[in-house]
């Protein structure tokens, strides 16, 4: 609501706000832009107009939502999921992903999963077989040894000591 008021501010019709994109039906000046962006910027957002940047985005936003708001299990193949969504071949994305980022796309797809790991065990309403299905693990073994090779801890000593490690999506 807050970035749809910003664009109506500046006097433009917002014709779709979606995670991380707004689509506008009339082109901005250069001046427009840059009080558009200064307002985002107040709310700790702003605008990615660099071609590269909006793929590296929608990346990310397309395995946020896998992750963290797929009602289905998770048993997918990352590059096929990512072709057929993007519209580009994946040896381009994941090049493209690790220049930018400085990091993989499968490193990214694995701390979003421990992420939601981590928000699982801290609900406690998920056994650690389960959250290993959910998220398309071959075996809760695997789901732990993943898990404490990022976080420095298991499953278990995470459950512990709950939320205090958790970081927010955005941080990552």
């Amino acid at each position: 609501m807050a970035v749809n008021q910003i664009f109506d501010d500046a006097g433009y019709h917002v014709q779709l706000i979606s995670l991380g994109e707004v689509t506008i039906a009339e082109q901005p000046g250069e001046d427009a832009i840059d009080k558009i962006n200064a307002s985002l910027q107040r709310l700790g957002f702003e605008i990615i107009d660099d071609r590269r940047s909006r793929i590296i985005e929608k990346i990310k936003n397309l395995l946020i939502n896998l992750v963290h708001y797929s009602k289905e299990p998770l048993n997918i193949n990352l590059s096929d999921y990512l072709t057929n969504e993007m519209n580009y071949e994946y040896n381009y994305l994941s090049n493209l992903f690790s220049e930018v980022e400085g990091n993989t796309i499968e490193h990214f797809f694995i701390s979003q999963k421990v992420e939601k790991i981590k928000e699982l065990l801290t609900y406690d309403e998920f056994g650690l077989k389960e959250i290993a299905f959910m998220l398309g693990y071959s075996s809760p073994a695997y789901l732990s040894s993943q898990f404490k090779k990022q976080t420095g801890f298991t499953p278990g000593h995470f459950k512990a000591i709950k939320a205090s490690k958790r970081n927010f999506i955005d941080d990552l």
